[in-house]
């Protein structure tokens, strides 16, 4: 207990250049969402490198069917709840469903996570018009994650929940729309249920770090969503998403148990992979 307590009190803030200098070390990039400051906190003690607030609280914490009902306004109370749990971990926070329409609505937007919600990092899902939300953004300092893959904001055009870049065009497609984001100034990539190879290739030829969930384990880091790991998630868990609480006994425990897994390489195993 005392070892542990003495580890947190000497870690430093993880910032966007320690990021990108994981990357460059290979050292794994642990993400979780939270949505509150008492989980936030937990997070933090677990040594969890980044605290995603994501939309995902639509589903998990608000009860919708998809993220598509969550607002600004949401998104900037849940941040601001969960920085004041955080002392390491970086928090990045999503912007959205047509929060970032334009470049107008999207620096009005950015900048009410930033200074009302604390966000260090905000995340927007897509590419096309995208780009030119993420370049504005970038260069007036806002440090943005860009989101690739399946993008729940894109559900209905999309038909589903469904494993993007299977075929060769998709794949030849999400890779440019990869190195496009990067090229705009985004400073993290979450691809999300991309085939592993897919994933793996990204990985490799971006100078950014890659963020995985339902992508493979060849990312530079991982995402899980919270209520997913911890196994008390309504209805099915995703196919990418184990149940750490049940075999670690508590949800510290749980918390440790997926940082350590995901920083050995041992999380996601094969069969969390498409």
């Amino acid at each position: 207990m005392y070892a542990n307590a003495k580890a947190a009190a000497t870690r430093t803030a993880i910032t966007v250049p320690r990021l990108h200098d994981m990357k460059a070390k290979g050292e794994k990039i642990v993400v979780l969402t939270a949505y509150d400051a008492s989980f936030a906190a937990q997070c933090d003690a677990a040594g969890i490198d980044v605290v995603l607030v994501g939309d995902s609280l639509g589903m998990v914490v608000q009860g919708h069917a998809s993220t598509l009902p969550v607002t600004l306004d949401d998104m900037v109370r849940h941040s601001a709840q969960v920085a004041r749990g955080l002392a390491h971990a970086l928090l990045l926070t999503d912007l959205p469903f047509m929060s970032f329409r334009n470049v107008e609505a999207a620096l009005v937007s950015a900048a009410r996570l930033v200074s009302e919600g604390g966000a260090a990092m905000v995340k927007l899902e897509g590419a096309d018009y995208v780009l030119e939300v993420i370049d504005a953004l970038a260069r007036r300092q806002v440090p943005v994650c860009a989101h690739l893959g399946l993008t729940p904001q894109s559900v209905h055009k999309l038909g589903g929940y469904r494993v993007q870049g299977k075929t060769r065009a998709a794949a030849d497609q999400l890779l440019h729309d990869a190195k496009a984001v990067q090229d705009a100034g985004a400073d993290l990539l979450v691809l999300e249920c991309v085939p592993a190879t897919l994933a793996a290739r990204i990985s490799a030829e971006l100078s950014i770090p890659t963020i995985g969930i339902g992508a493979g384990v060849d990312c530079d880091g991982q995402v899980l969503v919270l209520y997913d790991m911890l196994g008390i998630t309504p209805g099915k868990r995703p196919r990418f998403s184990k149940d750490f609480l049940s075999e670690s006994g508590s949800v510290p425990a749980a918390l440790r148990a997926y940082a350590d897994a995901v920083r050995r390489g041992a999380f996601p195993g094969p069969e969390y992979a498409f």
